[in-house]
């Protein structure tokens, strides 16, 4: 088959780089446009740009893939199929009509659930036992097109959102080959997904991390490990961002307001949640390095009754 893949960030790569090593051709590339990143605003690729760039691969970088002057594009380079990986834009039902196979998905869950932008952290979050990968045919909606097939993933008890990004990662490349010989060979099957069963989930950003005291211990002990390692799971301690990396769910109540220190030790640090106690392990102050709470509170005498929230 004659390829155009669209994909953006390095969870797309695994994939890419499956479909180069196939018996496909992956004609183009398409993905989103340089952007400034990090502190110094440098202009950076995009990954899946690089590894095209390595391949020799043709990259194309449209602001809007719905202009007319991209659909021309596509139509020019005359693929077989699009495959569509984490591409960031909305594509239109002109463009989504010209590959003759039309246009196969690859998304991070087992769909209808977990339509949206961040499927592997709230899979976490929520405390789900298995997720996974699913191919769709694309149509104009978010995440709607009817699923052609599916591969689970068990969770780990301490999955973070970053070792299931990474798990799921590679193994995107087995399910499209898969998927793309069936397609070719005319067996696929096309199963419509269950709309009244859909569940979205909105994109992730760096306020998401904040973390909301009066939510459960069990809940705000997942919430960290999805968070991690990107926006990351915070709160505040006089005034300053304290980043909590890892801690442990304590079921004994206190009576004391929601996001009170309780005690401190070796252990780790007591917190009152909504329902529960958290025992924070791992944590980060503004301005240093992850570290411990041991460590922590060997330079930063955290006393019971301090509260952490915004001041």
């Amino acid at each position: 088959m004659r390829i155009v893949f669209m994909g953006t960030p390095d969870f797309s790569v695994p994939t890419l780089e499956s479909l180069i090593d196939s018996r496909h051709q992956v004609a183009a590339v398409v993905t989103q446009p340089d952007k400034p990143r990090g502190r110094g605003k440098e202009i950076l690729m995009s990954p899946v740009k690089e590894a095209a760039i390595k391949h020799k691969i043709p990259v194309f970088q449209p602001v809007r893939a719905r202009d007319d002057a991209f659909v021309e594009e596509l139509r020019r380079l005359s693929p077989d199929v699009a495959v569509v990986i984490a591409f960031g834009q909305i594509l239109s039902r002109e463009l989504l009509q010209i590959p003759v196979y039309g246009c196969v998905n690859i998304h991070a869950s087992l769909l209808p659930r977990y339509r949206g932008a961040a499927p592997i952290q709230w899979a976490v979050i929520n405390g789900d036992e298995e997720t996974g990968l699913t191919t769709m045919m694309m149509d104009e909606g978010m995440d709607t097109g009817d699923m052609l097939e599916k591969l689970v993933v068990p969770l780990n008890p301490k999955e973070t959102g970053g070792s299931l990004f990474d798990r799921l990662s590679l193994l995107g490349g087995d399910l499209i080959l898969s998927t793309l010989d069936k397609l070719e060979a005319g067996t696929i099957q096309r199963i419509p997904q269950d709309h009244d069963k859909a569940t979205y989930v909105k994109k992730i950003s760096k306020a998401s991390g904040e973390i909301d005291w009066a939510q459960d211990a069990a809940y705000i002990e997942r919430f960290i490990r999805g968070m991690a390692p990107w926006p990351s799971a915070y709160t505040f301690l006089e005034g300053k961002m304290l980043k909590i990396w890892a801690a442990k769910t304590l079921m004994d109540e206190s009576g004391r307001p929601c996001g009170e220190v309780l005690d401190t030790s070796e252990k780790g640090i007591k917190v009152q949640t909504g329902k529960g106690m958290l025992m924070i392990t791992s944590i980060q102050l503004e301005g240093r390095k992850r570290m411990d709470t041991a460590a922590f509170l060997r330079g930063f005498p955290l006393k019971p009754g301090m509260r952490l929230e915004r001041s």
